[in-house]
């Protein structure tokens, strides 16, 4: 017998949608991206601009595919629990793409890459946190709707 999902578990449409638009998709892309061609992801990766992994050379396919698998574990994590809807399993893939995200974002803001430009390592670590924020948003977005619920149940009582 499955438990049932009290009403507090429950995710807004538009925190699911926008897990799985803003960081899913991208975290998944890449993620798959990078495990089936290391190589074309090193030497091509956004795909648009300044090749940002590119910019610290040398490649290493060990290294490439394996930053993928983590890429593409968060994605799925996140786009798995975004699915089911459940806030706690939401937020605890949340937690776990900030645990990749925030080191990720603090090693390109300490050492910026010596073939971009300034400019160019400055949109790189704006674009990583700008994961970050959105996932800041989601979560925010999951944990008002169960605060609403609990301020509104404590009122009818």
């Amino acid at each position: 017998m499955q438990p049932t999902i009290g009403k507090s578990q429950e995710l807004p449409r538009w925190v699911r949608v926008g897990s799985i638009v803003t960081i899913a998709v991208p975290q998944v892309v890449t993620g798959a991206w990078a495990v089936l061609a290391p190589h074309h992801w090193f030497d091509h990766f956004p795909g648009i601009g300044p090749m940002l992994v590119a910019a610290e050379p040398p490649f290493n396919a060990h290294l490439a595919s394996d930053a993928g698998a983590g890429f593409l574990a968060a994605g799925v994590a996140v786009a798995v629990a975004a699915t089911l809807g459940r806030r706690q399993l939401l937020l605890f893939a949340l937690g776990m793409f900030a645990v990749g995200g925030v080191p990720h974002v603090l090693y390109h803001l300490v050492n910026p890459a010596p073939d971009l430009s300034d400019a160019e390592n400055i949109v790189s670590v704006l674009t990583l946190a700008s994961g970050l924020v959105a996932a800041g948003v989601v979560a925010w977005g999951a944990l008002q709707t169960a605060h609403r619920e609990r301020t509104r149940d404590a009122m009818n009582h």
